[in-house]
């Protein structure tokens, strides 16, 4: 039970170190401290919560008597099902749970200090650059990181005859100006339309492309999607022989 003995964020950056110290107690008592949390987490004991403590520790407790509770509560009970469970399920699922109640705890911060939209906005992309505690817990933080690489060094190794799902548009997309700019006598009108031209445009959203995304070309129609826009990530495109996009898939399945 935490009585918070310590400062209160009041702004965002404070909020996100708030953040980031619960975060590290709370991975430390799943993965390097697992032994003494499995011990802590007796079925035979009363409703049990696991509370991530700013200063990068844990511990697991009852949870607060007063109503409402001065900060949000933590999953209710995580002891009682410690032994129904694989214990690599059981530790997944208060990963879950300990991720809700983190962001659960930022935001009230937020609220309670009138943070407005862009605060907001700011404080969760500031937190989402982080893996969750369930992705560090399960491993697949750093297998997304590895694939990651792992795509990189691909898609540059690629030739343009080999597999086209994973391709990406060149670094400069197509019909974009590469040489130096035209003297100002020449055409104002031409080097408009060459920009015009240039821009690659995402076949869903219709924003530009950027060099640091994902994008897969449509073998069908030839157009370029941002991966998060048709859901397809780099992994997964490496086992599509022939990729449609839902355009062109929508299109067959009628016909």
């Amino acid at each position: 039970m935490e009585g918070i003995p310590h400062p209160i964020p009041r702004t965002v950056e404070e909020v996100f170190n708030d953040f980031k110290g619960r975060r590290a107690g709370l991975i430390k008592a799943l993965t390097s401290d697992v032994q003494k949390f499995y011990q802590h987490c007796d079925p035979e004991k009363e409703n049990l919560c696991l509370y991530g403590l700013p200063n990068e520790t844990w511990e697991v407790n009852l949870p607060v008597e007063e109503v409402p509770p001065e900060l949000p509560e933590p999953a209710l009970g995580i002891n009682f099902a410690r032994d129904g469970m694989p214990e690599k399920d059981w530790l997944s699922l208060v990963a879950v749970h300990s991720d809700s109640w983190l962001l659960s705890v930022a935001f009230y911060f937020g609220a309670r200090f009138g943070f407005g939209k862009t605060e907001r906005k700011r404080l969760f992309q500031m937190i989402n650059e982080l893996p969750t505690v369930f992705e560090v817990v399960t491993g697949a933080a750093k297998q997304a990181k590895e694939q990651a690489a792992t795509q990189t060094n691909s898609s540059k190794n690629k030739s343009s005859g080999g597999r086209v799902p994973s391709r990406q548009p060149d670094l400069m997309p197509k019909g974009a100006k590469t040489s130096t700019p035209k003297d100002e006598d020449e055409s104002g009108e031409e080097e408009e339309e060459d920009d015009e031209q240039g821009a690659t445009l995402c076949g869903a959203c219709g924003d530009n492309y950027a060099n640091d995304e994902f994008w897969i070309c449509c073998d069908i129609c030839e157009r370029w999607f941002h991966g998060k826009c048709v859901k397809i990530t780099p992994a997964k495109a490496e086992h599509i022989k022939q990729y449609k996009c839902p355009s062109c898939s929508s299109k067959r399945a009628r016909v």
